[in-house]
This record gives structure tokens, C-alpha cells and sequence, in this order.
């Protein structure tokens, strides 16, 4: 009994060790993440009895990116990925009515210029920079009230694009690791660069994208 577990725990060990590929490869990876995105400098709401806390709100995000290995501890990227990035505020009350998940979402097509530095094999530091083009703008939220003794429910969403920059720049700034199975598991901070608001107002500090992701992918070689 103890010989076949020490042979499936050594099989396990060989399932994840980590994998590189060899410097001159091509490779694909299609990955998916989830995490939280939020605008700086966001700005409370105001009520009639008090002031609403800004939050980050759920992302996600969806892309590939083809990588060539220029040598064995450095490797090139280049991505196209659809992103949901924004800011929101806690939900509040105001005059018996409920205001649920009011939020600005913010749709991208990113397309990310990364170099990946290998600390040892399988396991890499990854920077770069990020080009960002706006697909979608808007505030949503929910309000639900009664009118007559019945309680109603609306679901709003305002166009707020014509108001936003429609190119956004960003570094990313992540860290990842290849198993030997080709999967990849990562995270990574993107640090906004450009104001997400077009128009700029005196005494008020202009909008940036911050977006944290966890990422998991399949790379395969091409």
C-alpha cells in the first residue's frame, strides 16, 4: 500500500512540474480571469442625510495572446482581450427608495504588449503595457420603491460613452506560472495611466482605470 501511494504522489509531482517552452517558439494561450476593478479619485455620492462610499466592482475578462520564447528566462506577448472594468458605490436609501449596485462599467478591447522575465522554469514576472479601446460606457444601477402601496422595481442604465476617453493606456504588472498539463495560473495589477474622463474640471482630480485580476489559461505550441 505504501509503495502504490509513494507512485501516485511521484505521479501527481510529474503531472504539475512546471514547463517552459524552448527559446525560437511560438505558443498560444486562451485564458480567462476574474477579479476587481475600480476608478481613482472616484467621488462619493451625495444624500439628503449623508455621503456614499466609492467600491470596486466584479471584472472579468477574456482573451488570448501569442508569446514567442526570445530565450530561455525571457519571452515576448502579444494579446487582444475583452475586458469589463469601472467603479461603483455602496447601495443607499434615499426618500423610501433603494438604490442596488449603482456602478459605472466600463467594456475594453485591450491589447497587451508583455515581456515575461523566468525567475526558474515555469514561473515568471510579467510587465509591459497595455493599449485600451473603449467599446461601452454606463452607470447603471437598480431602484426599487412603492408607488400606491406597490412596490416597483427599475433596472436603469444611462450611455455615458460621448463623456469617456475613448483610448485608455495602462501597465500591467503580474506574475504567472506554466504546469507541465500546459495550464497557466496568474495575477496581475493594472496600473491606469490615462484619464478615463474626457473633460477635465478645476479643483477635481481626473479618473484612472486600476484592475486586479486572477487569470487561469491553456497554452499550447503553435
Amino acid at each position: 500500500m505504501k509503495k502504490l501511494f509513494f507512485t501516485f504522489a511521484m505521479m501527481m509531482i510529474v503531472s504539475l512540474a512546471n514547463a517552459q517552452f524552448e527559446p525560437g517558439e511560438w505558443s498560444m494561450q486562451v485564458r480567462v480571469g476574474l477579479g476587481a476593478a475600480k476608478l481613482s479619485n472616484m467621488d462619493k455620492i451625495p444624500t439628503m442625510s449623508s455621503s456614499v462610499e466609492s467600491k470596486p466592482i466584479p471584472s472579468f475578462q477574456y482573451g488570448l495572446n501569442v508569446e514567442y520564447q526570445l530565450a530561455s528566462m525571457v519571452g515576448l506577448s502579444l494579446g487582444v482581450e475583452s475586458t469589463v472594468q469601472g467603479g461603483g458605490w455602496d447601495n443607499f436609501n434615499e426618500d423610501g427608495v433603494k438604490y442596488t449596485d449603482p456602478r459605472i462599467e466600463l467594456k475594453y478591447i485591450g491589447v497587451p504588449v508583455v515581456a515575461k522575465i523566468y525567475l526558474t522554469k515555469g514561473l515568471s514576472l510579467n510587465t509591459g503595457v497595455r493599449f485600451g479601446f473603449l467599446t461601452n460606457a454606463d452607470v447603471k444601477l437598480r431602484t426599487e420603491g412603492k408607488i400606491s402601496n406597490y412596490k416597483t422595481t427599475m433596472d436603469t442604465s444611462i450611455d455615458i460613452k460621448s463623456a469617456c476617453e475613448k483610448f485608455d493606456l495602462s501597465i500591467p504588472v503580474g506574475i504567472s506560472y506554466e504546469f507541465k498539463s500546459h495550464f497557466v495560473l496568474g495575477a496581475c495589477y493594472n496600473i491606469g495611466l490615462k484619464k478615463v474622463n474626457k473633460e477635465s474640471f478645476a479643483g477635481e482630480k481626473d479618473n484612472k482605470n486600476e484592475l486586479f485580476l486572477l487569470t487561469c489559461g491553456y497554452k499550447f505550441k503553435l
